[in-house]
């Protein structure tokens, strides 16, 4: 038999060749049951380090501790005692749905609030600033998860609140009363005005009201005040506010052709922000000269705060001639309104500078406060309880969905298969990489990790990803890019085994709804396309139509789908791969 300690010196030093890789502190633990996580998870644990990500090279000794609990004898790896009695009892859908509700609750409006603000008496601090209160404060907010942000925010520092307003998604307050969501409310008498809109998510009559007020609030505040913004996912459509000439109306057609053609998140934000004057920093800029506090809920791959609700609180130059790009590569920029060819060919700000500008920076404070990578850390951990080794691939993944469904089948292959792959499927697989959003590192590790795990003996693994992939409109039918992958990747694995024996796949929206449909996504496995043909329905059709939500609904009476309802949060989507243990093939001595 070999020794373990001959084992691990090996690994050890083929891995300390790649010690300038960024690990991050909490991954480093010696604990047996740790998460393997993507580089770009941020670290929750330790106070001092919270909310930064690790830039620098690890030490060895810390370097060592993380190599030393990915490698370790089968027996440490299998859950024992309850823990293996309670996971028996539940099937790889119940735990997949249990995992995905878990990183919901991780990102609820009330808790990341109260991870930001942080109060003593009459000083307000966030972020490492601080800020007196002095029957001063205003609060305004926009985006899916902002009532349930204000109702927190209110009762940390509402008795220094002087008003507010918040533009929120059409009928969320009753469905959150439905759901017995009552933190997520305000309180009788509250100081904030509370103004629904963006009916499917979409800029509409109600929404540009709401924006109108926020406007007038803002434009009111002196030197002497605090404005606290709050913003979440779903702000750009609760804050229109065109650029005159342009209507409410050429503005949503410009961006809803853009996404119809399969414009990525960032490229409409850049034109939103274009077309728009409270976006790209025009909101601070009404609010200046006030001290702005903006808490934010991500919603953007890598939380670039100038993206997030297309940044009304990050001053942002807007250059014509990359609008005009944007435009022209989907085919769009001949077709244009008069008024929107008009504000894009103005070489005037978008907004009459006034006063001493200079210190946009140093009134503005920005603070992400919630994050996809925060969703899959606690997902991570849910997952662990429940007897899968967690693995996180990325936050980022994005690109066409054909792409990302293609990646995941892949995965779902590597990883189940009994003998070594062979070398044609790792090269597939990095090839999806640029395509798909995902670092060569990552896919690396995670092939590494999966590859291990099949030959050491590990037990069931779950591979976790956060992001936004795309969808290109073919059709007219009901759907969302969760509910489109998750029918793509279930076509993908048709051939492989059935759980439990199989593999399984979620794909799931965190703010409950994918698209303009009722579901937040769907689960699937390799008996997808089998259980759909033996019931008259034709996948391909359904693709075809861009109609995943009626596929899934119609489906064995909608089983597949999620429906969490309304979550009252939102930080892009969840993805999870579930892969069963792979039993192992012992050869002779």
């Amino acid at each position: 038999m070999v020794k373990l300690e001959s084992i691990i010196t090996q690994r050890v030093n083929i891995h300390l060749e790649l010690s300038s890789v960024q690990i991050l502190p909490h991954c480093l633990s010696a604990d047996p049951d740790s998460a393997i996580h993507s580089s770009h998870t941020e670290h929750r644990g330790n106070p001092e380090v919270h909310h930064t990500l690790c830039t620098g090279a690890p030490c060895k000794d810390s370097l060592m501790a993380c190599v030393v609990s990915l490698y370790r004898p089968l027996s440490l790896l299998a859950p024992v005692g309850v823990r293996r009695a309670i996971v028996c009892r539940m099937s790889l859908d119940m735990r997949a749905r249990d995992v995905f509700a878990t990183a919901i609750e991780a990102v609820q409006p009330d808790i990341v609030v109260r991870r930001g603000l942080e109060r003593t008496g009459d000083t307000l601090l966030v972020n490492g600033r601080s800020f007196t209160l002095k029957n001063n404060l205003y609060l305004v907010g926009f985006g899916k998860a902002v009532l349930g942000m204000a109702a927190e925010a209110e009762r940390i520092v509402g008795d220094h609140l002087v008003r507010g307003v918040i533009s929120v998604p059409h009928g969320i307050q009753e469905t959150l009363r439905q759901h017995g969501k009552g933190q997520m409310m305000l309180k009788d008498g509250s100081h904030i005005t509370v103004m629904e809109g963006a009916k499917h998510n979409l800029p509409d009559a109600d929404a540009q009201r709401a924006a109108e007020c926020i406007k007038e609030l803002v434009s009111t505040l002196t030197e002497n005040d605090t404005l606290l913004v709050l913003i979440s996912g779903g702000g750009s459509a609760l804050l229109p506010a065109p650029v005159p000439p342009i209507s409410l109306q050429e503005k949503q057609d410009v961006t809803r052709r853009l996404a119809g053609a399969g414009a990525t998140i960032q490229e409409l934000n850049s034109v939103r922000r274009a077309l728009s004057i409270l976006k790209g920093g025009g909101l601070a800029h009404f609010a200046h000269p006030a001290q702005v506090v903006a808490l934010v809920l991500s919603d953007v791959i890598g939380d670039p705060l100038d993206l997030i609700a297309s940044g009304p609180t990050v001053w942002t130059e807007v250059w014509p001639e990359e609008i005009w790009s944007v435009l022209e590569r989907y085919g769009l920029s001949s077709s244009l309104p008069v008024s929107v060819k008009e504000v894009l060919g103005r070489s005037a700000p978008r907004w009459e500078e006034s006063g001493e500008q200079s210190d946009r920076a140093t009134h503005v404070l920005n603070a992400v406060i919630g994050s996809n990578s925060i969703a899959l850390e606690c997902a991570g951990r849910r997952a662990r309880e429940l007897g899968f080794r967690p693995v996180v691939l990325s936050p980022g993944v994005c690109g066409d969905v054909q792409s990302v469904s293609r990646l995941y089948g892949l995965l779902a292959r590597f990883a189940c298969s009994r003998d070594e792959p062979p070398p044609e499927l790792p090269a597939e697989i990095l090839k999806l990489g640029p395509e798909t959003g995902v670092e060569s590192w990552d896919l690396c590790r995670a092939m590494q990790v999966l590859g291990e795990g099949r030959g050491e003996g590990w037990g069931a693994t779950c591979l976790l990803a956060g992001g936004e992939p795309t969808v290109q409109l073919t059709g007219k039918g009901r759907g969302g890019r969760n509910q489109e992958l998750a029918l793509r990747v279930g076509l993908e694995l048709g051939d492989m085994e059935l759980p439990p024996k199989g593999p399984l796949f979620l794909s799931g929206g965190t703010d409950g709804q994918d698209g303009p449909t009722e579901a937040a996504g769907a689960v699937t496995d390799a008996g997808l396309g089998k259980e759909a043909r033996a019931q008259g329905l034709d996948p391909d059709g359904f693709l075809v139509n861009n109609d995943s939500f009626t596929f899934f609904s119609r489906l064995s009476g909608g089983q597949r789908l999620l429906l969490p309802g309304l979550t009252g949060t939102n930080v892009m989507d969840v993805h999870m791969l579930l892969i069963p243990p792979i039993p192992i093939v012992v050869s002779g001595r």
